[in-house]
């Protein structure tokens, strides 16, 4: 009985890999799954017939496998295992004693064990010997270390921010993700243990739509910290002991699951009014008065009220873009007021808090009450104000906006992919303590910056900036990272306004909106590389000159450094060639600019599918052949193409790390392959690829294709691209050189059994810097916050956390003296990580 098992599971393992191997042949690719298939095949043939030859064949088999795995990949532990472990499996159950015993007569005694098993002992063992030669060695890793000047290098950087605070997302204005502090350090950093915990109470439910996710960076101002949560609380805690001082709660009007793309926070925005500006002569806020202003609830409940549904069960009013009563506008306009703001003391400091409900709110960073007289007596602006095509969940703010003396300056997101009727990506200023109007940024419409009036409207489906900004107060830039208009995917019918725009890093004069220069890094783009991530300011010695200096990670894996007075590159750019195809009427770009520090994966290859052994392997292969490939840039088709890096992008909103007295930057690059196919739509609303009921996005009404896609997967749900998956990197920013990359992440938190496997995991969130020479980062899809030597890029820490920790931290000093790293663990929807609600804060134990 088992010798009949085990030879039928050979036999079914061959037959499979022999037809599938065939399929791939035919279609162009290997050959060599051809003979493994007939090498099993004949081994179970042999053994049903009682011949012991199988084993020898078997183990002829299992070194012939071994053998061209090596010269596939070399020797990769994780690429090798795709190739060889069911195999060795199924070898050493054929050499357990009932197997050997079934093909021998039972007189024979001892010698059960002929060369035919001892054939297959050895080339088992030599296979054991390649894998074991193989987990010593790390091909993927590139090491090197920072040198003792560079580690030792100290320089004035200015600073408005006390340095043992936290003020915004990126710690300053500058979006460095910096911290001063020294305290910690490499020496230490193992002694870190948990100060506090504090649990928010927010947790996602099964109404959030499939983005709720738990993307803050704390803030630390006068000894309080500052957190926000998915449904847009705002709590101050104590930062010594994390105990809760106030909350806000701006009672989210939740939308509907269809219509709402995300549900999260990444911070809110702090304004110290002791230190204000007045405007400057003859740039004064627009007054405007409104008659017609509604409470917040009443706005957002008719809104809703106003979606129908049409005949393909899709609310009427994302796809045409009209309300009920055929008003394009059924939002109220901006409420203004020509009162100075609240003349109470206790609102001169404050917070800036963007929902995903449409409102920016201002409330008292001492109290967490609302500041009346910004935007009205509800201390809120509206920012569906003169928006086209409004639907409740269309459009909201996920990303704190910036501050400035006299500004808050606030973008927003669109739902990507619903209809090229979206809402506007206008970008707009308004006035930090009456809330009026001052400017506007419309790129479809860039010269016209004055306050629109009311009763007009933005341009519908405009390029956005849904990512975090920076802002030079010296020269008066404030720094946009643009996103696409909807669809990403296809680009016909684009204005010259919205190809200059797109996936851009975009200067606008902050005193009048004005655009001030603009660099593109994708032209035409087809595959929603829009730009992710704030850039970071930093003075860089290049030749032996300072130069003023920006930071400004991509998705497609380029980091571009420009100089941020004229947006000129500083470290040199070149076009290089992209692919040409796409869809019936569309264009590619013919080149693309690539930078000189360029986290670019190499082109996919079939020998890069992976697997858990053959099998799967094999599906793999079979589908990158089927798929359309011709490197990154590769243009999304009817056929169905590869795009990588993919959606997830190499770098995302949590962005870089920059030591300004260093002059380093510290990433998390991240590799992970997708799919995009384009399907015809019947017609402009009917439903494609979603289901009836369901949400809407990536349907592309109003266009002629709709988009299917999705991580370019095994029919087991694992990539198809060999691991690593994700890795640290240290880049010198004077040079461009890249000084380390390391393989980073564990699957303990992605296998069904729970194996700390060191493969080089995805991650979303981003890494910070310490002047002590540690580096931190918590994204990775394993739950760690880790700490690094910023010298070589080794892990030399690490902690668990109770869920996901897929968001950037921040490090304080606490009124008790210590260094603190605060860290928020609630997982991320996207990416299936475990949901939670922890923020927790790390500390060096207590002298004595």
């Amino acid at each position: 009985m088992y010798r009949t098992i085990l030879s039928s599971l050979t036999g079914l393992v061959g037959g499979i890999i022999l037809i599938g191997g065939a399929w791939l042949a035919f279609i162009g690719g290997s050959w060599f799954f051809i003979l493994l298939g007939l090498g099993l095949c004949a081994s179970a043939l042999l053994l049903f017939k009682l011949r012991s030859e199988g084993l020898a064949v078997y183990g002829a088999t299992v070194l012939v496998t071994c053998a061209w795995s090596i010269y596939e990949v070399g020797f990769d532990w994780w690429a090798l295992s795709a190739r060889g472990s069911l195999l060795i499996v199924i070898g050493a159950l054929l050499l357990l004693p009932p197997m050997v015993r079934s093909l021998h007569r039972p007189e024979i005694g001892w010698a059960r064990y002929d060369a035919s098993s001892g054939m297959l002992a050895g080339s088992l063992t030599v296979a054991l010997l390649a894998g074991l030669y193989s987990m010593l060695l790390s091909p993927h890793d590139t090491s090197g270390a920072l040198s003792a000047t560079q580690m030792a290098a100290t320089r004035s950087i200015e600073s408005n921010v006390p340095d043992g605070e936290w003020h915004a997302y990126g710690r300053t204005d500058a979006g460095r993700r910096y911290s001063p502090l020294d305290q910690i350090t490499p020496e230490n950093v193992s002694n870190l243990k948990v100060a506090w915990t504090y649990h928010t109470g927010d947790i996602r439910g099964p109404n959030d739509p499939g983005e709720a996710t738990y993307e803050d960076t704390p803030l630390m101002i006068d000894g309080t910290v500052y957190i926000c949560t998915p449904h847009n609380l705002v709590i101050a805690l104590d930062a010594v002991t994390g105990k809760e001082k106030w909350r806000f709660d701006p009672h989210l009007k939740q939308t509907a699951k269809q219509t709402t793309q995300h549900l999260t926070c990444r911070g809110v925005s702090y304004f110290d009014g002791t230190s204000a500006k007045p405007a400057p002569s003859g740039q004064q806020p627009a007054v405007t008065a409104d008659s017609t202003t509604k409470t917040e609830e009443q706005r957002v409940e008719e809104s809703a009220a106003e979606v129908t549904t049409g005949a393909a069960g899709v609310p009427q009013n994302v796809v045409t873009g009209q309300a009920k009563r055929g008003d394009p506008n059924p939002i109220v306009d901006h409420k203004t007021t020509s009162a100075i703001a609240n003349p109470d003391a206790i609102c001169i400091k404050r917070l800036f808090a963007p929902t995903s409900d449409g409102r920016l709110i201002s409330i008292s960073a001492e109290t967490g009450k609302i500041c009346p007289g910004f935007g009205g007596d509800d201390g809120t602006i509206n920012l569906w104000a003169n928006m086209p095509n409004i639907t409740p969940g269309s459009i909201y703010s996920t990303s704190p906006p910036v501050v400035t003396d006299r500004l808050v300056i606030v973008g927003g997101s669109v739902n990507d992919n619903v209809a090229t009727t979206s809402p506007s990506g206008v970008i707009r200023a308004y006035d930090v303590n009456t809330g009026d109007l001052v400017w506007n940024f419309d790129s479809k419409n860039p010269d016209a910056t004055a306050p629109i009036a009311n009763g007009q409207t933005y341009s519908e489906n405009a390029p956005n900036s849904w990512s975090v900004a920076s802002y030079d107060p010296k020269l008066g830039l404030i720094y946009l990272p643009m996103g696409n208009q909807s669809p990403d995917q296809y680009g016909v019918g684009r204005s010259a306004s919205v190809e200059k725009y797109s996936s851009s890093i975009l200067a606008l004069d902050v005193n009048t909106g004005k655009p001030a220069w603009v660099f593109q890094t994708v032209h035409h783009d087809l595959w929603d590389m829009d730009v992710p991530a704030q850039p970071s300011l930093v003075d860089l010695t290049v030749g032996g000159v300072e130069v003023p200096a920006l930071v400004a990670p991509t998705k497609q894996g380029e980091v571009y450094v420009l100089n941020r007075k004229t947006g000129q590159p500083v470290l040199p750019v070149k076009e290089e060639p992209a692919p040409a195809g796409g869809v019936k009427g569309d264009t590619t770009s013919p080149t693309q600019p690539v930078s000189t520090i360029s986290f670019k994966p190499e082109p996919l290859q079939e020998k890069d599918m992976w697997g858990i052994s053959p099998l799967d392997e094999l599906v793999c292969r079979i589908e990158f052949r089927n798929l359309y490939y011709k490197g990154r840039y590769t243009p999304p088709t009817a056929r169905g193409s590869i795009v990588y890096p993919g959606n997830f992008g190499a770098f995302n909103w949590g962005a870089v790390a920059v030591d300004p007295n260093r002059q380093v930057m510290f990433a998390m690059p991240v590799y992970l392959a997708f799919t995009s196919k384009m399907i015809p739509r019947p017609d402009k609303y009917a439903r494609v690829v979603t289901k009836e009921g369901g949400d809407v996005f990536n349907e592309n009404f109003g266009a002629p294709y709709a988009a299917k896609m999705g991580a370019f997967l095994s029919p087991l749900g694992l990539p198809c691209q060999a691991p690593p998956w994700g890795y640290v990197a240290g880049v010198d920013l004077t040079t461009g050189k890249t000084i380390y990359k390391h393989v980073n992440g564990t699957v303990r938190d992605l296998s069904p059994i729970p194996l700390p496997f060191k493969m080089g995991v995805p991650g979303i969130g981003g890494p910070i810097i310490t002047k002590g020479g540690v580096a931190f980062l918590s994204g990775t899809l394993d739950y760690y916050v880790r700490g690094y030597d910023l010298k070589t890029g080794k892990e030399i820490w690490r902690d668990r956390l109770p869920a996901g920790g897929q968001a950037t931290p921040s490090s304080y000093l606490g009124s008790d003296g210590r260094q603190y790293l605060i860290v928020v663990a609630g997982g991320h929807g996207s990416t299936g990580t475990a949901a939670g609600d922890s923020i927790i804060a790390y500390a060096l134990p207590k002298a004595g």
